[in-house]
């Protein structure tokens, strides 16, 4: 588990799926979360999902939730872990709507980088982000993240087209 000032990152539960269900369903929550088209996931789609994510050598997925309460509100990890490299991409996703803009995401992030630089020995730490996703952008920016590559029009959202950007952190750039 790892422990924040007010939440913790742990290994996700079978009572945590209700949520995942709901969030993996939700078109919106899918349109900033990932790249890949937002259809609305169904329960099996989204056992499969997590089942590959646990028996992968090369991900690491963890519950964020909150410390006064255990509530999970979203989701965090890595995938794409290459061990003999020290790189992985990190993802997080909130689903909770009313727990968006609280400094969750922040302190998530930071959990991450501890664990990802410190425990397993990363490093490099990477991402995807959305070009219209401004606060995941502002948030990774503020974290120490630097832009290295542009996607064009790599995915199509309401029939326009959007940049995927990538960005990286390494061990030595981390604050």
């Amino acid at each position: 588990m790892l422990k924040g000032e007010n939440i913790y990152l742990s290994k996700i539960e079978k009572e945590d799926m209700k949520y995942i269900y709901k969030w993996f369903s939700d078109t919106e929550f899918l349109k900033y979360y990932d790249y890949i088209p937002p259809i609305s996931q169904s329960k099996r789609e989204v056992d499969k999902i997590f089942n590959d994510y646990e028996k992968s050598e090369e991900s690491e997925v963890f519950a964020m939730k909150l410390i006064k309460s255990n509530e999970i509100i979203g989701i965090a990890g890595y995938d794409d872990i290459e061990k003999e490299n020290k790189v992985a991409t990190l993802f997080i996703g909130i689903g909770n709507k009313n727990i968006r803009g609280k400094g969750y995401g922040k302190e998530s992030l930071n959990l991450l980088l501890t664990y990802g630089f410190k425990v397993i020995k990363l490093h490099r730490i990477q991402l995807n982000v959305l070009e219209f996703n401004i606060n995941a952008i502002s948030l990774y920016e503020k974290t120490g993240f630097k832009k290295e590559g542009i996607f064009r029009e790599f995915v199509l959202r309401d029939n326009k087209r959007y940049d995927l950007y990538l960005y990286g952190l390494l061990k030595n750039e981390w604050k």
